[in-house]
């Protein structure tokens, strides 16, 4: 699968606001999430499902775009922009996809500091959440 197609499939998820079904069609089994405030790679489906479903219940707001997006080959960068109780965040995704079009690794960075701090906040309330309804 091409990287343009593989962004496409990205952005049709993002879309989808937050389709849990759609993003397991793109999250290969052994894919490892790397989160802006856990030190320790996060490996196999089940938990970066959970980051990533948790994220984009905390950042998916209206404000939420992406502002530049590079693609080479499997790999892409994407930085985003969006603002949570007054504070402007800018991050970056760096998604790593296999020939066969399922993500691998899926690098998230955040700045600034604040910016950080309110993300690290609001994820841990939403995955304490998601671990209660037993997801």
């Amino acid at each position: 699968m091409t990287g343009t197609a593989n962004l496409a499939r990205w952005h049709a998820y993002m879309e989808s606001v937050g389709d849990a079904a759609a993003l397991s069609a793109l999250i290969a089994d052994d894919c490892v999430f790397h989160s802006p405030v856990v030190h320790t790679p996060q490996a196999g489906k089940p938990i970066v499902m959970a980051y990533l479903i948790a994220a984009a219940q905390v950042l998916g707001n209206d404000s939420f775009r992406y502002v530049r997006e590079l693609v080479d080959g499997e790999e892409m960068m994407l930085e985003f922009v969006t603002e949570i109780d007054g504070i402007v965040i800018n991050g970056v995704d760096i998604i790593r996809w296999s020939p066969e079009g399922k993500i691998t690794d899926f690098k998230v960075m955040v700045r600034p500091l604040k910016a950080i701090n309110k993300v690290w906040e609001l994820m841990a309330a939403q995955l304490a959440k998601a671990k209660g309804q037993g997801a």
